[in-house]
């Protein structure tokens, strides 16, 4: 199977709202398609050890697994992929270093797209779709800023930033391959169902 049909439910960590392990197993529980380990500020050590262990349960869910920033901790662990944003190592330069990881990178505008596409990125994390609270300062693209993203790469697109259960539905539409949540499954009570929930929409709209 394409990696491509394993972006459907991206879910990414965040230990502000839960404990990594036990919430990316109750995700993957609810039908989390890919993982994707964001911890910051963290001693690289602590880093590793998290990501073994996410590493292995992912592996026994049939999850992709992706390490956020750190192309040396996902090497380290074995990880499928590492996220990079504009800041972040740039991108022809992590594929040389790791020609088995897929690079995905996270863009905010369609010029970051295209370059991101044109440097070799394997599929992108396009947002802020909306505003979340997760990142303040983020630039919001809106539902139109993302369709024209889609329409303009050839590589896959997750749609990433304030989509929940009531909005996931029209941001699918717009042509992207998943979508990727962290408040709407790291944030609520019930992990395992809030992912099961949106894992339903995400399998009625794209199938």
């Amino acid at each position: 199977m394409s990696f491509k049909k394993y972006l459907k439910l991206y879910v990414i960590t965040d230990r502000r709202l839960k404990p990594e392990v036990e919430s990316v197993r109750q995700a993957l529980e609810g039908g989390a398609t890919a993982i994707q380990m964001r911890i910051k500020d963290a001693p690289t050590r602590e880093m590793y050890k998290m990501g073994r262990e996410l590493r292995k349960l992912t592996r026994e869910y049939d999850a992709l697994f992706f390490v956020d920033d750190r192309i040396d901790v996902a090497l380290a662990v074995d990880a499928d992929g590492v996220q990079l944003g504009p800041e972040d190592m740039p991108i022809e330069v992590a594929k040389e270093i790791a020609p088995s990881l897929l690079i995905g990178a996270s863009v905010y505008s369609l010029e970051e797209a295209l370059d991101a596409e044109a440097k070799g990125a394997d599929y992108l994390g396009a947002g802020s779709v909306f505003p979340t609270k997760t990142k303040s300062d983020v630039r919001v693209i809106g539902l139109e800023g993302l369709r024209r993203i889609v329409e303009s790469v050839s590589i896959p697109v997750v749609a990433i930033g304030g989509i929940n259960r009531e909005n996931a539905r029209e941001v699918l539409k717009t042509g992207v391959d998943g979508i990727a949540v962290i408040s709407a499954v790291m944030g609520a009570d019930d992990v395992k169902r809030a992912t099961e929930e949106l894992r339903k929409i995400v399998e009625e709209v794209l199938g």
